[in-house]
């Protein structure tokens, strides 16, 4: 930007306005005193896991009422300064606040199109290697260290709930519960088959491969969040030892669980918590998502609609290349927003794709 000028000003008030009113910020802080006085209940650390998710609910709605606070108290004040100053160099002085101004708004007005049913929860996702042996096993391994990184940038808490890793090296499988507000929301779109093209180094010969593992991105429920009634008959329970990592908070005591959905074959394993109760909790939250996410895709009235040996949508949904031979290239085929630095991509910066696909929603 070369000059600052009155129309900048005056359509940046009304953008940030407009986001400010999408938002409904009275009817946030009517949320936000509801909830701080439940957490002021003599009994409110009892259930410690909802009365965590009631204190992160408190902090992201702080946050969410402040930041929109502090903009239009900014954008009042460059407006006032603006108007106020006559010369035209002394107003292009403001320039660089102008930009952060912006950049702060255009990250923040991403929270008016999370308008989905369960998009403020936290997320499940799961990576599943496709065919391919030792090759999809590290692909899947790769998407998780992607994942990772992208969350550790973001601050968000995550735990690994299952992994099931490759006989030689990688991963076949590995569930994240992503414990973030607006988590699902951020990562809904993340659904689908990832197709890697590279010079394999599990490839004597050094021949280019092409290798797809399909990602599966489901809302994390609480008991109060959705009303999925699944028949005890429907589920098969067992004790398992665990065999993953737990993620960020290792359990090193023979507490997993395993839960089979019968008329399904959906299998869910959970060994994050101690508690074996807590297991089984958690384990049965994730089913309810993944019946959830079936339901909503094939517009089923009832959960018993749901039969048969369900495949995770998207094994022939293909949403993003990366390619990093024969030339370097990420592209997203929704969007088409794409880049030509993998590299960056696969070491977590995947703002720039997350962002175009939920303004294009």
């Amino acid at each position: 930007m070369e000059d600052l000028s009155k129309k900048d000003i005056e359509q940046l008030q009304k953008d940030i306005k407009e986001t400010i009113q999408a938002l409904d910020i009275p009817k946030q802080k009517a949320q936000l005193h509801s909830l701080e006085g439940e957490s002021l209940e003599e009994n409110f650390w009892k259930d410690t896991e909802n009365a965590k998710d009631i204190m992160n609910q408190i902090s992201y709605l702080k946050d969410e009422i402040d930041t929109a606070e502090n903009l239009q108290k900014d954008i009042d004040s460059l407006a006032e300064l603006f108007f106020a100053i006559k010369k035209e160099t002394e107003q292009n002085e403001l320039i660089e606040e102008f930009e952060k101004l912006k950049e702060q708004l255009e990250k923040f007005s991403l929270r008016k199109f999370f308008s989905g049913e369960y998009d403020s929860l936290p997320a499940v996702l799961t990576i599943h290697a496709g065919q391919g042996g030792t090759e999809a096993n590290d692909w899947t391994q790769m998407l998780l260290r992607m994942y990772t990184m992208f969350f550790d940038k973001q601050n968000w808490k995550y735990d690994v709930v299952e992994m099931i890793k490759g006989t030689e090296a990688g991963i076949v499988t590995v569930t994240v519960e992503v414990k973030a507000p607006l988590a699902f929301g951020y990562l809904k779109k993340e659904h689908g088959v990832h197709r890697l093209v590279r010079i394999s180094p599990y490839n004597a010969q050094g021949l280019r491969q092409t290798t797809f593992a399909g990602v599966e991105v489901i809302p994390l429920f609480a008991k109060e969040d959705v009303k999925l009634d699944i028949p005890e008959s429907d589920i098969e329970f067992k004790a398992v030892k665990a065999s993953g990592p737990g993620g960020q908070n290792v359990n090193k005591t023979s507490s997993a669980v395993q839960i089979t959905h019968i008329p399904t074959g959906i299998v869910v394993n959970c060994s994050t918590e101690r508690s074996q109760a807590q297991n089984r909790e958690n384990a049965m939250n994730i089913l309810k998502g993944k019946l959830w996410r079936i339901k909503d895709e094939e517009k089923l009235k009832e959960l018993s609609d749901i039969k048969g040996d369900y495949k995770i949508a998207g094994w022939g949904n293909q949403i993003r290349n990366y390619v990093l031979h024969p030339y370097k290239m990420v592209k997203d085929l929704r969007t088409e927003v794409q880049s030509n630095t993998p590299e960056d991509v696969l070491d977590g910066n995947l703002e720039k794709f997350l962002e175009a696909q939920i303004r294009m929603e």
